[in-house]
Parts: structure tokens; C-alpha cells; sequence
């Protein structure tokens, strides 16, 4: 099925957990790296564009007092953290217009200024990828979806920690609250309409 044309005077790029500690981790379907490859693509064109980008990376508060701490079955292994771990892939930027939002959980927009800045510029559909598919890119796509914006996935501009994680939100979840397509085929949809006549 065709993409609809993605006008980016309206659409964001929004782009999880790019960051040195989390895109060297190992991954699957795709290692990190390609990840981060096809986001350079899509920030590249909608940084042509003057379009929103925004790199949202993840990091406890300086004292870690701010760590989520439920009673869960899988305990998450806590523990000091390199001085680079919160450092965005410098490659991928920022860049001077981008938008950088730190997070202290899975998803992009809880306890963040990220919806404000999204609606300040007009943004109403947000391009996503990152790293994991099944976490920080799925928390935020819930998300986005309740607080109503349109979103495309870009299937392989993201990966996760297993395959298996990985194609779950492909098929079972981000499928129901957007489209899932490939950076090829987002990067050909988009437009950029003249609006001086």
C-alpha cells in the first residue's frame, strides 16, 4: 500500500534513545549502527527542509533519585553508568535547529516538553525511529497516539534487543496506530508544498 504524501511543514522527525550506551548494545534484526545510518537519511531531508527533528535521549537525574522503581518479576540491572552512555550519536547531531529532549523513562513524552514544542511548530503526524522498538519507540508511539498526532514508523530505522521484540510491535502494535513503512519509502513521500502562490 502507497504511503500518503508526508507534508513537513507539518511532521516531526522524533528519533529515541540515539545515544552512545544504547546504540552499541547488541541488537536485532539490525545492529545499532545501521539504525543510526538511516536516521542520518531521514534527518539529513527533513533538516533540508527545515522541518522539526528532535533527538530524544534517555538518562537518570544526576543523583538517580528519580529512577523508577516498581516491584516487577524482571528487575532491571542498576549500576554506574559510563561518563559518554547519555551522549547522542555525534554523527546524528544535534545540529542547531534540531530539538533535544531528555527523557528519564521509556517514553518520549511523560515529564517532557515535547508535545508543547511539537504544537508551538504545527506538528501533527511524527516520523519515528530508534532504539527499541519495543520500548522507548513503542512507549512513545502509545503515547503520541493519545495525545492524537499521526505517525509513521520507520521499520528499519529502528531494531530492539531480540528480533522477536522487534517484530511484535512491527506487527501486533504499530500497525494499529499508524503505518509502518521503510526509510525508502518514507524518505519518497515526503514533501515539502510551496506555499508562496
Amino acid at each position: 500500500m502507497s504511503l500518503s504524501p508526508i507534508d513537513l511543514r507539518h511532521t516531526a522527525l522524533v528519533l529515541i534513545d540515539l545515544q552512545r550506551g544504547i546504540v552499541n548494545l547488541p541488537a536485532s534484526p539490525r545492529p545499532g549502527t545501521e539504525v543510526v545510518a538511516r536516521a542520518i537519511r531521514l534527518a539529513e531531508r527533513f533538516r533540508a527542509a527545515q522541518a522539526t527533528v528532535v533527538l530524544v535521549h534517555v538518562t537518570p537525574s544526576p543523583d538517580g533519585r528519580d529512577a523508577l522503581l516498581p516491584e516487577v518479576d524482571t528487575p532491571v540491572k542498576r549500576g554506574p553508568l559510563p561518563p559518554d552512555w547519555a551522549e547522542l550519536m555525534p554523527e546524528l547531531g544535534p545540529r542547531p535547529n534540531d530539538i533535544v529532549i531528555v527523557k528519564r523513562q521509556w517514553g518520549a513524552f511523560y515529564g517532557t516538553e515535547l508535545d508543547l514544542q511539537l504544537r508551538r511548530r504545527g506538528v501533527n503526524k511524527i516520523v519515528l525511529g530508534g532504539i527499541a522498538t519495543h520500548i522507548g519507540v513503542e512507549s512513545t508511539a502509545r503515547s503520541a497516539y493519545e495525545h492524537g498526532y499521526q505517525q509513521v514508523f520507520a521499520e528499519d530505522a529502528m531494531t530492539a534487543f531480540s528480533e522477536e521484540a522487534h517484530r511484535f510491535s512491527i506487527r501486533n502494535i504499530l500497525p494499529r496506530i499508524g503505518v509502518v513503512r521503510s526509510t525508502d519509502e518514507v524518505l519518497a513521500a515526503c514533501v515539502t508544498p510551496d506555499t508562496s502562490s
